[in-house]
């Protein structure tokens, strides 16, 4: 396979021939709206449909972006857990605001959400927890997650070791992991369009109710 040059990927384009998105097709409430684009993700069984980018920034201001699986939406916000020692549980302890993306390609879309991140309680973390699988509660143990590692065989080693432990009992919650909910601030819906007029809607909370906007392409 020849090698792809900066000069090749500068021509890669497409265009968007999906649908379109008009204004008086929104629901009031942008929840709705995401719920559908959500279960026609999964529907069309696209790997990883919950998947999510989440961005944050360091304490000099620098933005980092990682992707996580969301595990709970409401009115309230989106929720996902990991490791509380984490470069992401950092940043939000010194600064808690977060954007999300969900890149839908298959479907042409992609939803911004931008809140505030808030830690979840310990009993719906404990909650969560219990119900995943007995591995991915072990695996919670063993990663000090974004601290640096010699070989990957400190992981897996260390995994073994904690899966023989636990052969019997129950695999306690690690005081290290927890939760954090992201509050829904606003809300963008982007729907790709033919000749690069794409649809862009933005939801931006009020006091009693959501502001809805078109924007430009």
């Amino acid at each position: 396979m020849p090698n792809q040059s900066s000069s090749d990927i500068a021509d890669l384009r497409r265009e968007y021939t999906q649908g379109g998105l008009r204004r008086k097709d929104l629901p009031e409430d942008p929840l709705a709206l995401f719920e559908l684009w959500l279960k026609q993700a999964c529907n069309a069984q696209i790997p990883d449909p919950t998947a999510m980018s989440v961005a944050t920034v360091d304490e000099q201001g620098r933005p980092y972006q990682r992707i996580v699986l969301l595990k709970h939406y409401d009115e309230k916000g989106f929720v996902f857990y990991t490791n509380l020692g984490s470069r992401k549980a950092q940043h939000i302890s010194h600064n808690n605001n977060v954007s999300l993306l969900f890149p839908w390609h298959v479907f042409d879309r992609q939803v911004i959400v931008s809140g505030k991140a808030e830690r979840m309680s310990s009993m719906e973390v404990v909650k969560y927890f219990h119900s995943r699988p007995k591995d991915s509660q072990i695996a919670a143990w063993v990663s000090q997650q974004s601290s640096r590692i010699s070989t990957r065989g400190v992981l897996e080693s260390k995994f073994l070791e904690l899966k023989q432990k636990f052969l019997q009992g129950e695999v306690p919650l690690p005081s290290f992991w927890g939760g954090f909910r992201v509050s829904i601030d606003a809300i963008e819906f982007w729907q790709g369009g033919v000749n690069r007029l794409h649809d862009r809607f933005i939801y931006q909370r009020t006091e009693n109710n959501w502001n809805i906007d078109r924007l430009a392409p």
